[in-house]
């Protein structure tokens, strides 16, 4: 498989990732982390679980891309996870993509673009 390919599959668990958290921590309301119980039931709930396993494969993955790239490159590529999570929130819970958000994807890919074209 392409280095790059990697890279972006590994990018990408890590954002679903997110948004399995985020859909698992919504379902609470507000976290029930007063007690060992209350812990254990956010974190084994479906949602919050499959989120942590999500992040578990790309985590694994990410291995495999630092001995594929210089972590001087390959760090800051992480932040296309940014812009994943940006557009992935829009569609799945009616986030806004306001003007900000929108100039700071646009830097972010910018400089991804300038730090991976070697």
């Amino acid at each position: 498989m392409d280095r790059w390919a990697i890279m972006l599959i590994s990018i990408s668990l890590g954002a679903v990732g997110q948004m399995f958290l985020k859909r698992g921590i919504d379902a609470f309301g507000a976290p029930p982390f007063q007690s060992i119980s209350g812990l254990a039931g956010v974190l084994f709930s479906p949602f919050v679980f499959t989120g942590f396993l999500f992040y578990g494969v790309s985590a694994l993955m990410w291995l495999k891309v630092l001995s594929l790239f210089p972590l001087s490159v390959a760090y800051p590529l992480l932040s296309l996870g940014y812009v994943a999570v940006i557009f992935f929130s829009a569609i799945l819970f009616g986030e806004r993509i306001t003007l900000d958000k929108a100039v700071g994807v646009l830097f972010i890919c910018i400089g991804a673009f300038i730090i991976g074209r070697k």
